[in-house]
């Protein structure tokens, strides 16, 4: 069995204005955003990963980062219950959060939200139960999301997370497992990049 993505009308996770920009992470610095609205890309090998936490060669992003203004909410995709959340505290981590439970034509699908503010915990317990639109949270500051600038990471699973964490990046040897494991975020967020 398997999804109809197109028999679905999937909620913005975060709404984003047109015009947002589409960042390339390829290179050795984080790219700072001519605008406030930003997007980065799925299946991307990132070489800005020189935290001690992605050991040097984890490169290749499994999710698609959705970026705006500190404290821009971000909104279930679809109705869900929250299975996992908590705090990831190392530099570099996801900082806040939250992880969503769906189930879309009898498949069980699964959706981290990373790099959230505190509130967003509060907001959205483990087993707290919500319909497509409902807010699950907010874009988290520097401070609180791991040290980057505000954005949601958003990472599909088919498998079930056994905590508030999934690997957002591999390495490049694993690529082809993870893109089987975590299928591309644009099936729910529309092709928000090429």
């Amino acid at each position: 069995m398997a999804i109809e993505w197109s028999r679905h009308c999937f909620h913005p996770v975060v709404v984003l204005p047109s015009g947002y920009e589409v960042l390339d992470f390829t290179t050795t610095e984080v790219p700072t955003p001519s605008h406030r609205w930003s997007v980065g890309r799925y299946d991307e090998d990132r070489r800005i990963y020189t935290q001690e936490l992605f050991g040097g060669a984890r490169t290749v992003h499994v999710g698609v980062d959705l970026g705006g203004p500190e404290g821009t909410a971000v909104h279930a995709f679809a109705d869900g219950e929250v299975l996992h959340a908590g705090y990831n505290p190392a530099h570099g981590d996801y900082g806040h959060v939250v992880v969503t439970a769906h189930r879309l034509d009898g498949v069980p699908l699964y959706a981290l939200h990373g790099h959230l503010s505190a509130a967003s915990l509060g907001c959205s317990p483990r087993g707290r139960r919500f319909a497509a639109g409902d807010v699950l949270g907010w874009l988290g500051g520097e401070t609180e999301n791991g040290g980057w600038p505000p954005h949601v990471h958003f990472q599909l699973s088919w498998d079930p997370p056994e905590t508030h964490d999934l690997p957002g990046a591999v390495a490049r040897s694993e690529r082809d497992a993870a893109l089987r494991r975590y299928p591309d975020p644009r099936r729910v967020l529309g092709m928000v990049h090429p």
